[in-house]
């Protein structure tokens, strides 16, 4: 019960870090481990926590009336595919290839985020982001493919998308949360078709997951855009730091 309590109450720290700016995986799969949790029971039960947590921010932002359901649908399902595609794929490569692709990207949303100077005070994008070019498809799709075989700022890289597509800091972490629910589900249905998954972990983490998304949503309207901007750059750091050690430690 220690355990169950002490994964609760982190849950909930992680996922308000990673609504706000990703990374969430950084605490609770290092717990997970430090616990005795098998790394596969511990990445399956992020992925179903995170979806459930996810899912619940999406009721949030229907009911706030921002974004048309058939883009929220649109979004769902190409990360849904993207996150199928991933979760197949890591399974038969090996970790190494993922850390150095992990490194890659994370290198390059952390360039991404200096460079974006001016951040949008009012989304000034979201009739055209209704009808998605073939590369803001595949972009999508990729993230979904990265958070669903591997997951370490894939939130992130998902704000970074959608701030330079015009779309306010909350806006972005709204959708974020959107792209994160439909790897998620399609990640989930593959790892526990391979048996590695307890019950009482993941409603534990997933009940976490919920509360954390809903705290930092609410909590993400009254984040300036400076300090969102230096949360995001220390997050991706940390995110750089972890994969660098994995690699090279």
């Amino acid at each position: 019960m220690e355990s169950l309590w002490l994964l609760f109450i982190l849950g909930i720290g992680a996922a308000i870090v990673g609504t706000l700016a990703g990374g969430g995986g950084l605490i609770t799969l290092p717990m997970m481990i430090f616990l005795g949790i098998p790394i596969q029971t511990g990445i399956a039960t992020n992925k179903f926590a995170s979806g459930l947590g996810s899912f619940s921010s999406i009721l949030y932002t229907l009911r706030k009336k921002e974004f048309s359901f058939s883009l929220i649908f649109q979004f769902i399902l190409v990360s849904f595919i993207g996150g199928g595609i991933g979760s197949f794929i890591t399974s038969r490569l090996d970790e190494h290839v993922m850390n150095i692709v992990a490194l890659v990207l994370l290198a390059g949303s952390l360039w991404l985020t200096f460079a974006s100077k001016k951040w949008n005070y009012e989304s000034s994008n979201v009739n055209t982001i209704e009808h998605q070019t073939l590369l803001d498809k595949g972009i999508l799709t990729g993230i979904g493919v990265y958070d669903g075989g591997f997951g370490p700022g894939s939130s992130t890289f998902a704000i970074l998308y959608f701030i330079k597509k015009g779309f306010t800091y909350v806006n972005s972490v709204q959708l974020a949360r959107v792209l994160n629910f439909g790897s998620c589900l399609s990640a989930f249905i593959i790892f526990y078709m391979t048996g590695h998954f307890q019950w009482k972990i993941a409603l534990t983490m997933a009940a976490a997951s919920i509360i954390g998304n809903q705290i930092g949503l609410r909590f993400a309207e009254y984040v300036p855009n400076k300090l969102a901007r230096i949360f995001l750059i220390s997050v991706s750091v940390l995110l750089i730091v972890q994969v660098s050690l994995k690699l090279f430690v």
